[in-house]
């Protein structure tokens, strides 16, 4: 994180989205509990914040990436240092898709 981070202004990194997977589960359509995503994520937004500031960490945006699908949005997004998803592999199913983008707190 932090040689990504080099060279990037304080007003830049407030307008970043950063997306998060445990290498663990790149590709392979397992996804972590949310608990794991909740660590992750705040790590990120931590080191955001050691960085910069706390006010930085908390206007960024930290996105989960991993196997997220209709039955383990809920829980996901229930965590406070995750503002987001990104769909894989449940974009390709249409109707699961929707659901995801339909998605409310």
């Amino acid at each position: 994180m932090t040689g990504a981070l080099k060279g990037i202004t304080e007003e830049q990194a407030r307008q970043l989205i950063i997306a998060y997977e445990p290498s663990w589960a790149i590709g392979s359509g397992k996804s972590a509990s949310a608990e794991q995503v909740e660590e992750g994520c705040y790590l990120i937004r931590q080191t955001v914040a050691d960085l910069y500031s706390d006010d930085v960490a908390n206007e960024m945006r930290v996105l989960y990436g991993g196997s997220v699908n209709p039955e383990n949005i809920d829980s996901i997004m229930a965590k406070p240092n995750i503002d987001g998803v990104l769909a894989g592999g449940a974009s390709l199913n249409a109707e699961t898709y929707l659901q995801l983008v339909h998605y409310q707190k």
